[in-house]
């Protein structure tokens, strides 16, 4: 994937929330920043992967960034994080659907051929090596027992997140599919859907072949061996189509370029602000691939 500058992924972004954010809240705002600055400083924040107060130093020092973004002056990192709070989950979804519809799916493609899958993204910067040395020294549990999923539908061709979720893990998404695929549908006409044993239930067949009208592949795995299963599952567990199943190795495609060029941080000290978080990086990462 080829690196963007900081000025055209803030054009980008800028454009991008502009399309789906009205300028101001209401007729008594203070009308010294609107609605879509705002929102595109906090998607080259998860770009950056920027503190709120990297933010308002970066683009106190960088001009042309100001000017990219029409912002007069610079906004305090207490108004980031005061707009963060209070932007709707929604507001961040209507970006991402923008996102999508302006990467449109190759001529010779009807449907997309979408994975659904889930990582894991850390609350803060501590390091890793730290941690295990903490625990090998010390033989005390890790200090958390939680950290935030974020599970995404990932259109494999085109390398994009379609619809996204996040939530307090550990958790099991099973019955998050229908949920997210559904999402994902209302922005591009899906042919094929593939998930991991995670998602492996009757019910999620159903949904995607009845309702989608699309095919699906799942590995039946959950359970025993011994135990019947019927339906689709019993399709799944006779003759897998491991050729088709192939292509699902792409998400984790897209979670390592997430990581390793932006950010595997959710940061925020409620889980509200986390998984607002992993929300804009999922945004970030759509308005990098446009």
């Amino acid at each position: 994937m080829a690196e963007i500058g900081l000025l055209p992924f803030a054009r980008v972004a800028l454009q991008v929330v502009r399309s789906v954010l009205p300028a101001y809240r209401s007729r008594f705002s203070k009308h010294q920043f609107n609605q879509p600055q705002l929102l595109a400083v906090l998607c080259l924040m998860r770009y950056e992967d920027w503190t709120f107060r990297e933010a308002e130093v970066r683009l106190s020092e960088h001009r042309e960034l100001r000017r990219a973004l029409g912002l007069i002056s610079v906004p305090d990192y207490t108004t980031l994080y005061r707009f963060l709070k209070r932007l709707g989950d929604d507001a961040i979804h209507e970006a991402l659907g923008s996102t999508v519809r302006r990467l449109r799916l190759p001529h010779h493609q009807r449907r997309a051929r979408v994975a659904v899958d889930a990582t894991g993204l850390s609350q803060g910067a501590v390091s890793t090596f730290f941690v295990r040395r903490m625990h090998h020294h010390t033989n005390k549990p890790l200090p958390w027992r939680h950290w935030l999923k974020w599970v995404v539908v990932v259109d494999l061709d085109r390398q994009i997140v379609l619809s996204q979720l996040a939530r307090r893990g550990p958790w099991n998404d099973c019955g998050n599919l229908p949920t997210v695929v559904r999402a994902a549908s209302q922005e591009t006409r899906i042919g094929l859907v593939l998930a991991d044993a995670e998602f492996d239930s009757e019910r999620n067949h159903t949904f995607v072949r009845k309702e989608l009208r699309a095919q699906s592949v799942i590995p039946a795995k959950r359970g025993k061996k011994s135990w019947r299963v019927h339906g689709v599952r019993a399709e799944m567990r006779r003759a897998f189509p491991r050729r088709v199943y192939r292509k699902r190795a792409l998400v984790e495609t897209l979670f390592s370029s997430v990581k390793r060029k932006l950010s595997a941080r959710a940061p925020g000290r409620t889980i509200e602000m986390q998984m607002r978080q992993a929300l804009l990086l999922g945004l970030a990462y759509n308005i990098y691939r446009v």
